[in-house]
């Protein structure tokens, strides 16, 4: 079934061993020995109220995830951008939707559902702006888009917003020291059968909303997600193609977006069980359950787990391809997209005895991939409800 793949595996191991940095013990238990060339990641690092663990791996030829943690005084803010069509709108959410977050709060002296609505918002709109400005040149920016997921964790209080497939899950523990995995997120995805139905009631004029295609429910036979940044496209009809551009070509020009913008949004309390927030891109959850994920966590160490729940996710990518682990560390980015999509893991824990302590924790910025740390602008939010 998969001898094809085996031979473009075949074809490239020998060239890409020249340059990828190799693991003498290909054990998927042991996270101190991923070699892969392709994956970085911070293992531990500490937030106001608890710890983080960070892991990203790179399968696309120009990675399309882009991710932040920020850590403040009283709180931490968590962003997972998960790029299609390109890279731009994952690195302009990337670049600017929590400075957005930030203006926001200030003006209102407050962190709510409304604050997070808003800051997505104007990221939109900043990124359909820059969009205009670009068309002229370059075409294929109004077909580059990204999911977006934001978790906030604000002075004992959880704050989650959601564009896209993207996923966000609470470990908590329930009787006998068994974790309990809750999905806080609602996918944005026509694979579920509610999102095909309020697309259809949204637009019951056209019977080609949804369509299945090459086995797979896609918008307008297009795209999966229905909720995005971007993908101007299919919300603006002065940025719909021409034939030349066959793969975003449309039938006829849309009369009102298809996609939206509107995030969903929710906010919890957080309770003494609760223990840990993953926050990851789909390409996580393709290859991991829910349950799977939060066991990880609860079962193991807090220092690399991110990078285990990583290669737990391509351990099982491999097996799926009737591989192993090991030679798929040898593959190249853009072949890799054959086997797993670009994949970002947080895991933020929750040390509810540290609330109310004057814990000292620095303002960081902390990009991932490019591996950049700098300050944060948390440090304009202290005194803020």
């Amino acid at each position: 079934m998969f001898s094809w793949l085996a031979r473009i595996v075949s074809a490239c191991l020998r060239p890409v061993r020249r340059y990828a940095r190799m693991s003498k013990d290909g054990d998927v238990d042991d996270v101190s020995t991923i070699g892969d060339a392709l994956v970085w990641g911070k293992d531990l690092e500490k937030h106001s109220c608890g710890e983080f663990s960070y892991a990203v791996v790179q399968a696309n030829e120009v990675i399309e995830d882009h991710s932040q943690v920020e850590t403040g005084s009283d709180a931490v803010f968590v962003g997972v951008y998960d790029g299609h069509g390109g890279a731009e709108a994952s690195r302009f959410i990337n670049d600017h939707l929590f400075l957005n977050l930030i203006r926001v709060a200030q003006e209102n002296g407050s962190m709510s559902e409304d604050i997070i609505r808003s800051a997505v918002s104007a990221t939109e709109d900043g990124f359909l702006t820059l969009v205009r400005r670009s068309y002229g040149i370059k075409p294929l920016i109004a077909a580059m888009g990204s999911c977006c997921l934001v978790g906030v964790v604000w002075k004992g209080t959880l704050y989650i917003a959601n564009l896209g497939d993207s996923r966000a899950v609470i470990g908590s523990v329930g009787r006998s020291n068994k974790i309990i995995a809750e999905q806080l997120t609602k996918e944005h995805n026509a694979s579920k059968e509610e999102v095909r139905r309020e697309l259809r009631s949204l637009h019951p004029e056209d019977s080609q909303i949804v369509v299945m295609k090459q086995g797979t429910w896609r918008i307008k036979g297009i795209i999966q997600v229905s909720r995005s940044i971007g993908d101007a496209y299919l919300k603006r009809p002065e940025f719909s193609f021409d034939p030349s551009f066959p793969r975003f070509h449309l039938p006829e020009p849309i009369r009102r977006p298809v996609l939206t913008a509107e995030p969903s949004i929710c906010s919890r309390v957080l309770k003494p069980n609760d223990k840990f927030i993953i926050f990851a891109s789909d390409g996580l959850w393709e290859h991991l359950t829910n349950q799977e994920a939060a066991e990880i966590v609860h079962n193991n160490p807090r220092i690399g787990i991110a990078r285990r729940l990583l290669k737990a996710a391509l351990n099982e990518a491999a097996r799926k391809r009737e591989m192993r682990y090991k030679d798929l560390q040898k593959i190249g980015k853009g072949i890799r997209r054959f086997f797993h999509d670009d994949i970002t893991v947080v895991v933020v824990f929750i040390d509810h005895e540290l609330r109310g302590k004057n814990v000292t924790v620095p303002d960081l910025s902390i990009k991932g991939f490019i591996d950049t740390v700098g300050p944060s602008n948390f440090r304009n939010l202290r005194g803020l409800e």
